[in-house]
């Protein structure tokens, strides 16, 4: 883990939250919608959406969750650039890291930035007994996902369903209900989080 938080890029706070305010705004002008739509399909508050368009918040993970689902997007899509990818290769010293402000957990955008796939990669590193609960939705089009546990142990619950993934599990699922990862060990756990919509659009 030391390592990849040494080698790989850690944009600071207000950088990753202009980054962020530009993709919620795009993403919302591209759909038509006002910030009092967005915040009534999303179940976050005009002011708090309109606080992170302008780069003014730390917003959580679950907070991001929920504007990626009113969005119709995957949480990952959210720390994108505004600009495609000229190179389909991303090396480890630019991808994009970021740590939820609430629980701890880093994520790192394995991906290439903006390039043209309809599957993105997503590292993780789960500290001990942190917890993070999504209010999920469906999407459309559908956005799938598999969690494959690199290292460790998580508790992942998908509406009433548990499953337990140790190193080696892969689980699959699809983004359409409340979710919850909980890290019940005393060391981080890593995984790594697969990420496809189909049919393919470009966002």
């Amino acid at each position: 883990m030391k390592e990849i938080k040494e080698s790989a890029e850690t944009e600071a706070p207000s950088g990753l939250n202009d980054r962020i305010a530009q993709r919620v705004r795009d993403l919302r002008a591209a759909r038509g919608l006002s910030l009092d739509a967005l915040a009534t399909h999303c179940g976050v508050s005009r002011s708090m959406i309109s606080l992170i368009e302008r780069g003014e918040s730390s917003p959580t993970a679950v907070l991001l969750e929920k504007l990626a689902t009113g969005l119709g997007v995957s949480l990952a899509s959210l720390f994108e650039a505004p600009a495609p990818a000229a190179d389909p290769v991303a090396r480890l010293a630019g991808q994009l890291q970021w740590r939820d402000p609430h629980s701890g957990y880093v994520r790192r955008n394995v991906s290439p930035d903006g390039f043209a796939s309809p599957i993105q990669i997503v590292e993780v590193m789960f500290p001990s007994k942190a917890r993070v609960a999504y209010e999920t939705a469906a999407r459309e089009p559908l956005i799938h996902q598999q969690v494959w546990v690199l290292d460790g142990v998580i508790e992942l619950t998908l509406g009433d369903e548990r499953h337990r993934l140790e190193t080696g599990d892969c689980l699959a699922m699809v983004l359409d209900r409340p979710m919850s990862y909980y890290n019940p060990s005393r060391k981080t756990t890593r995984y790594a989080v697969v990420i496809a919509t189909a049919p393919f659009s470009r966002r």
